[in-house]
Parts: C-alpha cells; structure tokens; sequence
C-alpha cells in the first residue's frame, strides 16, 4: 500500500485491457511488415515442423506459401510413411498475398478483402490491417462514419479490426459526437455500445450536452459494464483536458454524481477514484459532497476512496472537520485508518489535533498515532517519508482483508 494509493476491490477490473494500437513505421512501410510476416511463415515452415508434415507437403505440394520451397524432399521415412500421415500445412498467410492487398486495396474494397486475411488468427496480420485501415481512413471524417458503419453488424473479430483502425487514424477526434450516439443506442447490444464508448476515452474534451448524456447512462443500473467502460471515459478525458486547458470542474462534478448516485458499486468506487487519477482540488462544494458521501455510502470499500479523494480538498480545515467527523460515526476499522492516515496526507504535522482524537476515539490507533507523532516532532514534514518510514503500512490487515 503506498501513500497515493487506496485499496480496490478484488472485484473491481485493475489496468483496463491494454488495448494495443496499430504502430506502422512509415519511415520502413508496409514492405517492411510484409517481409517480417514472411520471414515468420518461412520459419515456421522450416523449424516446425515435424517430419510426417515435411513428408506431407513433399508428396503433395502447395502452388503458392513459404512451404512449398520445401517440396520433393520426402525424408528418411519414404513416401509410403508420408501417405499415412494425415496431411499438415502451415496456416500462415502467404505474404505474395498480404502485398497484393497492400498495393491495391481501397476502403470500398478493404471489408471483402480483408475477411480471408483476418480468418488466419495471425496477430501480425492483424495489426497491418488496423495500420492499413488507419491509413485509408486519414483524417477523413466521412470514411470514419463508413467504418462505423460497418461496426454496427461486425463480427467480434471485425469489430476489434474496425476499431482499432478507427483508433489509429487521424479522423477519430471527429468521430466523438457520432461515438456517443451509437453507444447510447439502445438498439444495439451492450457489448458493442461499449465498444464505442470505450473510444471516447480518447478524445482531448467531452462537450456538456455530451457529458450530461454520458453521466446519466453511467447511472443507469442497467448500464452494466458500458457504464463502467464510460466513466472511464470521463475521468480519462477530465484528466488530458485538465492538463491542456486547466479544464476539469464539468467532468469532476459528474464523477462525483456517478460516485454517489449509480447503482453499481464498481462504477462509485471507480468514478471517485478518476478524480484522485487527474489530481483535479476539490473547492468548498465539492468537498461537502465528498463529506455527505462518507456519512451515506454503503460500501466500506467506495467510503475508502472518498476518504482518499478528500485528501484532494483545497480547503484543509474543512477537510480536516469532515474527517474528524466521520471517524466518529465510522464502525468499520478499514475506514477508520483510511480516515485517519488521509488526514495526516491532508494537512500533515496541522492534522495531529485531529488524529489524536481519533486515537482517543478508538485506543486501537494510540500506537500508530504516536509514530506519526514521533516523525512530525523529528522534523519530517513530507508525508510520503513518514509513511514509508513506518513500522507497517497495513497495522489493521486491512490489506488482507482486501485479498481474501
């Protein structure tokens, strides 16, 4: 446990999927790929294989692939054995055929042919057809909306193609409002209004009315998995545009609405931690928020990460009453040493008064109260030095509990 971290719960999804964007050197081309996914193919022709499949191809050569290079060789076992064998062949895509499509596909052909080339399973091949598509795509609005099109009826593994040619290309900051629209539809299937949504994460600001429109669906209990993948988006944007334009207050006032209205845990607990992630100071209101949100929540683990968040207040004293406060109407130990070590991260050697009340509340915390008392009095002000100078950040095995 570090200072500037709060527990999760074991239930709650840690690095979202890594999504893995299509990187094309432009610098070496298309070429380039293409002759790294022969060399694969020739490879795994020339090492992999066993003898009977060699024997195979031997007696019954190929017309096009890297295997066929192989053909007439029949090894120690003699055609007899080979013709026994069931036949072997390698599943790789020729690369002859990976250039043609290269030099002559279009976006109006690039679905039909790209169909047999993502049937191989080949994660090379499939990162060349995301680039590929990023390239025809451009910065063109217009052939952006056609690739949304064609996700609407995709199959998963055209989906995941289409996106990530979405995603890579230049057009995708254009594609917000029309993103919003399709994963609000509730036409469509949660999976795939997901899939859409995800991708708003990537856009360097979210306008109100879009905001509002996401914020409610995020609430909505039957939001499901989409409504976690958007208050992703929101916490993610908050913190790009926060960066560029010292923006955050819309999309922090919606977090902290998801983080106390919507029905599932796992979207509270992640909308309030998004906050923490922008590093975005709480003003008087916000921090009243997060006070009525520690004395109402439900979950003891969501109460944990607002008393982290709090610790984000720009007005220490209030934020210093609110802990004090909720420590004494707090039953669950875990919270309590939230509460007590995020005063200290609040107002250091200033949140002492506090702490030892707390302390006096509950004797359990006399100990841990004094070795914080021990460093403020030694000099050390900076709260991560005294936290990782304490005999254990876990006093209370709150931590096993987590894991449990």
């Amino acid at each position: 446990m570090t200072p500037e971290s709060s527990h999760r719960p074991a239930s709650l999804p840690v690095n979202d999927s890594a999504r893995r964007g299509p990187r094309i050197a432009i610098a070496l081309g298309a070429v380039a790929l293409l002759a790294a996914v022969a060399l694969l193919a020739r490879g795994s022709s020339e090492e992999g294989g066993k003898p009977e499949a060699r024997e195979a191809t031997a007696s019954n050569p190929q017309p096009t692939g890297p295997a066929s290079a192989k053909a007439g060789h029949t090894g120690p076992s003699g055609p007899a054995q080979a013709e026994s064998k069931p036949k072997q062949f390698n599943s790789t895509v020729c690369w002859e055929d990976l250039e043609r499509f290269n030099e002559s596909v279009t976006l109006e052909t690039f679905r039909d042919w790209a169909g047999p080339l993502l049937a191989v399973k080949d994660p090379l091949v499939l990162d060349y057809l995301k680039g590929r598509l990023a390239e025809l795509i451009g910065d063109d609005a217009g052939r952006a909306g056609e690739v949304l099109d064609w996700a609407l009826d995709a199959s998963p593994a055209e989906f995941k193609l289409f996106m990530g040619g979405l995603r890579g290309s230049k057009a995708l900051p254009k594609m917000a409002s029309r993103l919003t629209e399709l994963g609000l539809d509730e036409k469509l299937d949660l999976g795939r209004r997901a899939g859409f949504l995800d991708e708003l994460q990537r856009m360097p600001r979210l306008e109100p009315a879009a905001l509002d429109k996401l914020a409610a669906f995020a609430q909505d209990a039957a939001s499901g998995e989409a409504g976690w993948v958007t208050t992703r988006a929101i916490g993610r944007v908050m913190k790009e545009d926060f960066k560029k334009s010292g923006n955050f207050k819309p999309y922090l006032d919606k977090l902290l609405t998801i983080g106390t209205r919507s029905a599932d845990e796992q979207v509270r607990y992640l909308a309030l931690e998004m906050g923490m992630d922008a590093d975005a100071p709480l003003d008087t209101k916000a921090t009243e928020r997060l006070g009525k949100l520690l004395a109402t929540e439900g979950s003891e683990d969501v109460r944990m990460v607002a008393a982290h968040e709090l610790s984000m207040s720009e007005d220490k004293a209030q934020a210093l009453e609110l802990y004090g406060k909720n420590f004494q109407i707090e039953k669950d130990l875990c919270v309590r040493w939230a509460l007590f070590r995020f005063a200290a991260r609040t107002a250091g050697k200033d949140a002492l008064p506090v702490m030892a009340d707390m302390a006096m509340t509950d004797p359990r915390f006399q100990g841990i109260y004094q070795e914080f008392e021990k460093r403020y009095a030694s000099g050390i002000v900076d709260f991560g030095r005294i936290w990782f100078s304490l005999p254990t950040d876990d006093p209370f095995g709150c931590l096993d509990r987590h894991e449990e």
